[in-house]
């Protein structure tokens, strides 16, 4: 007769629905384990985590300043373009 691991103690038999009960925790905890695996090696999903990270810090830090200063020194430059080509 088996005992329970370190009690001392017998174990009782498992019922079928138990067994199986059990085995579907198992499945479920290696299911994990395999997407867990599988998403440390998807380098091209990781890369493109790492970008769309950067790209909504960047969007985030925008400065509304700089943006419309930005604006502006565009807008001299096209209309000094502007007024050269008609010279």
């Amino acid at each position: 007769m088996s005992t329970a691991a370190g009690s001392g103690a017998p174990e009782r038999a498992k019922t079928p629905e138990e067994i199986e009960a059990e085995i579907e925790v198992k499945r479920e905890r290696l299911a994990g384990t395999i997407d867990a695996l599988s998403a440390k090696l998807d380098v091209k999903a990781q890369a493109q985590a790492k970008v769309d990270e950067v790209k909504a810090d960047v969007k985030n830090r925008a400065n509304p300043d700089v943006v419309a200063a930005a604006a502006a020194v565009l807008a001299m430059a096209v209309t000094a373009m502007l007024l050269r080509s008609r010279r």
